[in-house]
């Protein structure tokens, strides 16, 4: 794709109409009083020149790692691969923030929103030893510097973004967006941890970035920690201006003024180490202020925090021009900026002067000397390197060995009696108020403005909400974070759940699949935490999927979307699970479970609506121990040698499975039903395609070997079709769920809109059935027609009077055979 023709590097941005007095909102400081030694200055030039150098050499060369003679095409990797534009304005903030946290003591987390600049943040882990600790052959020495440039972007060696193999991270560096919720739900309940979070002004452009600006809104600082947001402007994406590229000065400062912070501009290039130095120093000031009045009893009231915005130009020390073009300080510096340099004599000389000019024999000991060993940085450049090496921002130990387990509550005693009805989340809100109170410090509901809709405002009778700029929640240490953007409560649930602690997402079941792809990315860093032997157990996500399309009370077809199911059925098999529990006593067997679990992503999908209460708490327990199991007070001679097996998956489903059972007994006593409840969906997938599936004798013991499942699903019924594929006689199931069926209308006509009522199911059981009982057969047709019948009857009378027929959700009786 072609890029925008330049008229100069680094252009400005058009003046805006704004008045200059907007620019009175900025903070301005006395550089020239700011006291930093020249010893201190001279150290951060160094440490960002070598790692400057080590940056570009990864993203090039395969040998003359430290450019001892001219390079030859044979030096250049066969494949160019990385992102160098960001690279230098990620050293510049690493080395800043090595010098404050030895100068301070700063406790620190870095999140690089820019994760594609995985070079700059490596060689800077490299300079400060954060790396060896963790892959012994990546020591401070010349072998090591060889095998973190000849091994970066090939098999075997890091790859290109950022991710759970990088000590010190906590964030997926390869969707932007997140970094600021993440940032966030990493300093929740961390009162000493300051995360610095760099924001890529093309990641700014992104909703979820806008909306996360207001995380502060949640963050009470007696009990929180701080972020320091450094949004790093330098101007361009892959092949054009961005947004705030195009912001000047006062439209920035405007922008952020509304969000609630003091921003600063650092943009003297001539003196961005002095610039950022003072800067840091200053920001570090106010987040101490702000805290220790909260901390004192007398919090501010809407405190504005700090922000840096740092301007610099993308490629910064990199390649000024090339055929013409310009390099630094345009989009032609994003990737690689000399992308034939294996083939290019032309650009191989332009690489070789340019990683001459961070004079590398200046930098790396070359052959060694008594204090330094060979191809080890020069200890001058590494005097701003913290001493403590816990206080390095690759050894902290928050980003991968700060796992709290949860108090989970004895639950038992909070069951529901069996054959009784019972909403399953104003349940499980009652089990969540014990785990609030039993873990202060460790838990957090992250709840898109949903808690009490979904019937779990039980919990805010022991905790608040923690909205800092509502009068009636700030400085109460409130443990649910509500606010309308998913974005936002995906991202602090991640950051809040790396850095140790465990937290729940509940949401309307049709709007979880707006956070689809953080879900993903984040599985992907959790299947690569679980490969990376150093990294130790964090707490499962788990999501509370509710407010489901079969009862949807006061919304209507755009409300009904069961897909997040099969968007966690998708993941590595060691990482996702799914759950549909069907009454309030399995929920909360279900919940503890989760809530206990490590590592996983956990989707628990079920009713807000009082329902049947099918299973005392022992039985619950068991049935969710199994995964499944039959359900002998519905079944024929409990489940002995049936014609047909009825499967109900999900909470409203299985009450019609159990009302078809109970329809049949009545009017076709001769067919022998077996009714099976699926609560663990995972068991259904072939033996070995999931830890939990069940192997092949316990599928056919279960689900009988050769008589028809009809399977009553909660969900799409794609992924059912899906899950089963590979097990032996598919043929024999239908599967019945979701139709994209809906509009605001009754609970029972949803079921019958989607082929999942009663009736549906009774039909197709009496025709199944019929095949291997002949008394059955003889009444087969009449008895599906009557069925089918009740059905079109009931949907008339729903539709002439406006609800469903009286008694359609009394729980079931059987008459037993005499």
């Amino acid at each position: 794709m072609p890029g925008q023709r330049l008229f100069q590097s680094d252009p400005p941005a058009d003046p805006s109409h704004l008045p200059d007095a907007v620019l009175g909102n900025s903070v301005k400081l006395d550089l020239s009083s700011f006291a930093i030694s020249n010893a201190e200055l001279d150290a951060l030039r160094k440490f960002r020149a070598a790692a400057n150098y080590i940056a570009a050499a990864m993203i090039f060369l395969k040998d003359d790692v430290l450019l001892e003679r001219e390079l030859t095409f044979d030096d250049i990797k066969p494949r160019l691969l990385g992102h160098w534009g960001t690279c230098p304005g990620l050293t510049l903030v690493y080395a800043h923030l090595n010098r404050i946290i030895k100068k301070t003591n700063l406790d620190s987390l870095l999140v690089v929103g820019p994760g594609h600049g995985a070079p700059a943040i490596l060689s800077c882990l490299w300079l400060e030893d954060s790396i060896s600790p963790f892959y012994p052959s990546y020591t401070r020495d010349r072998a090591g510097l060889t095998n973190l440039i000849k091994k970066f972007s090939v098999p075997g060696g890091f790859p290109s973004h950022i991710n759970a193999e990088t000590p010190g991270s906590i964030h997926e560096g390869g969707e932007l967006g997140y970094a600021v919720a993440v940032s966030f739900g990493a300093a929740l309940d961390n009162p000493h941890l300051v995360v610095t979070c760099v924001v890529g002004d093309g990641e700014a452009e992104t909703g979820p970035t806008a909306t996360a600006w207001h995380g502060y809104k949640f963050i009470d600082p007696a009990v929180s920690g701080a972020v320091l947001p450094i949004v790093h402007v330098n101007g361009f994406k892959i092949s054009n201006r961005t947004i705030y590229g195009c912001m000047d000065d006062k439209e920035l400062v405007a922008l952020f003024c509304g969000y609630g912070y003091q921003p600063r501009i650092v943009k003297d290039l001539a003196n961005i180490d002095r610039d950022l130095a003072a800067s840091m120093e200053w920001a570090l000031g106010e987040i101490a202020r702000i805290q220790q009045a909260a901390r004192s009893g007398k919090p501010i009231v809407k405190p504005r925090w700090p922000v840096i915005i740092l301007r610099t130009p993308k490629g910064f020390s990199g390649p000024k021009e090339l055929h013409g073009e310009y390099i630094e300080g345009s989009y032609r510096s994003h990737q690689v900026p000399l992308p034939n340099a294996k083939t290019d004599e032309t650009e191989l000389k332009t690489l070789q002067s340019w990683l001459a000019s961070y004079g590398p024999r200046r930098l790396f000991c070359i052959d060694g000397d008594t204090d330094t060993p060979d191809g080890a940085p020069y200890p001058e450049l590494l005097q701003i390197v913290p001493e403590i090496r816990d206080k390095r921002l690759g050894m902290r130990k928050e980003a991968y060995a700060a796992y709290q387990p949860l108090k989970v509550p004895a639950w038992k005693t909070l069951g529901v009696q069996k054959q009784s009805q019972a909403s399953c989340m104003k349940t499980v809100g009652e089990f969540l108020k014990h785990v609030v109170t039993d873990n202060p410090t460790r838990f957090r509901i992250f709840s898109p403005d949903e808690l009490e809709s979904n019937k779990l405002g039980a919990v805010l009778e022991v905790t608040g909400r923690d909205m800092q700029w509502d009068v009636a929640c700030r400085a109460q240490d409130g443990r649910i974070i509500e606010i309308l953007s998913e974005h936002t409560c995906q991202g602090m649930l991640q950051g809040y759940t790396l850095t140790g602690r465990t937290g729940l997402f509940p949401s309307y079941e049709a709007f979880l699949g707006i956070v689809h792809t953080m879900m993903v990315q984040y599985s992907k860093f959790a299947k690569m935490s679980f490969e990376t032997k150093w990294r130790q157990d964090v707490g499962s996500i788990n999501y509370i999927e509710t407010s489901t399309w079969a009862r949807q009370e006061h919304n209507g077809f755009s409300h009904q979307n069961p897909g997040f199911i099969g968007a966690v059925l998708n993941l590595k098999p060691k990482i996702g699970r799914v759950y549909l529990p069907p009454d309030a006593n399995c929920w909360l067997s279900t919940m503890a479970h989760c809530l206990r679990s490590r590592n996983y992503i956990n989707l628990i999908v079920g009713s807000k609506q009082p329902t049947s209460v099918w299973l005392d708490p022992e039985e619950a327990d068991r049935h969710c121990i199994a995964g499944a199991s039959v359900w002998k007070f519905a079944s024929v001679d409990e489940g002995v040698d049936p014609d047909v097996v009825l499967v109900g998956i999900g909470t409203e489903v299985t009450f019609e499975v159990i009302a078809a059972a109970a329809l049949l007994r009545k009017q076709v006593p001769d067919l022998r039903v077996r009714v099976v409840n699926v609560t663990d969906l995972m068991i259904l997938g072939p033996y070995g395609s999931h830890p939990h599936a069940l192997s092949d004798d316990d599928f056919d013991t279960l689900f009988a070997v050769d008589r028809s499942i009809i399977i009553n699903f909660h969900g799409y019924p794609l992924d059912v079709k899906g899950l089963v594929f590979g097990r032996p006689g598919v043929e024999r199931m239908v599967i019945e769920g979701y139709r994209e069926e809906g509009t605001t209308t009754t609970p029972f006509d949803m079921m019958l809109c989607n082929g999942t009522s009663r009736y549906h199911l009774a039909a197709a059981a009496v025709r199944a059935g019929a095949l291997f009982n002949s008394k059955v057969s003889c009444v087969a047709h009449e008895a599906a027609s009557y069925f089918m019948h009740r059905a079109a009857k009931d949907k008339e009378f729903i539709h002439v009077h406006g609800h469903d027929p009286d008694g359609m959700f009394d729980t079931p009786v059987f008459e037993k055979k005499n």
